[in-house]
């Protein structure tokens, strides 16, 4: 491989350091956020878990009355 791209023109020994440093940064930020999300996950199924057995209840059958009213005001 060609070595004049990882020199890039002299400019590789600033280039390539920042380049790590920013991938390290990206790469500390994510796995740091995806650690507090499962933290945050647990902390919200242990507060809010629902049981896994739902009772259902029949819901009484209701007679609903139906009014006629008149459309007309005379």
């Amino acid at each position: 491989m060609n070595s004049e791209f990882f020199i890039l023109g002299g400019y590789g020994i600033f280039v390539w350091p920042a380049f790590i440093f920013t991938f390290l940064s990206c790469l500390t930020l994510y796995l740091r956020t995806k650690n507090q999300l499962q933290i945050q996950e647990k902390i919200f199924l242990n507060e809010y878990k629902q049981p896994r057995i739902i009772n259902i209840q029949k819901v009484k059958e209701k007679k609903i009355t139906k009014e006629s009213l008149s459309g007309s005001l005379i």
